[in-house]
């Protein structure tokens, strides 16, 4: 966790006795993006291959656990608290928890094509091959802060 997240953290938590679990992150194929839908309660899920967890020897996520969403700077920009986390096959998400990702046109179809490409991708990088019933660690998440300070997003330099 760098600094800023760090600061950020203190200051929403204060002197409470710190959760089991707090990390700082950014959603992996557009930060920006992904971290604005979370500000705009659109996004309230996201998922990751299950795999990486396991290459990465990365504890899974579980009920309780805090965020600091990161934009592209690794600037904080909210704080989400897991609320439900599932290990399914990809090809068996439902299509409400696809839709709960809140990415494109918030159809399944959508968020089936591009979790395939972005696994496809993603997999190939680490000499592993995609496949329809991949094991997926599915999370919701409610917003508990928003950072009301200005932050950075690429392109208003």
């Amino acid at each position: 966790m760098n600094n800023e997240a760090k600061s950020y953290w203190d200051k929403f938590w204060g002197n409470k006795t710190s959760p089991r679990s707090v990390s700082a992150w950014q959603f992996g194929s557009n930060p920006d993006y992904l971290a604005q839908l979370v500000v705009d309660g659109v996004k309230t899920a996201t998922c990751s291959a299950y795999i990486f967890y396991e290459l990465e020897n990365q504890p899974l996520p579980s009920t309780e656990d805090y965020s600091i969403i990161l934009n592209s700077y690794d600037q904080p920009v909210a704080i989400i608290k897991t609320t439900d986390v599932q290990i399914l096959p990809m090809n068996e998400v439902p299509e409400e928890f696809a839709i709960a990702e809140g990415e494109g046109d918030r159809t399944f179809h959508y968020w089936r094509e591009e979790h395939e490409k972005f696994f496809r991708t993603e997999l190939m990088k680490i000499g592993q091959e995609y496949k329809e019933d991949m094991l997926l660690v599915c999370e919701r998440f409610e917003v508990v802060d928003i950072k009301k300070e200005e932050v950075h997003v690429k392109g208003e330099e």
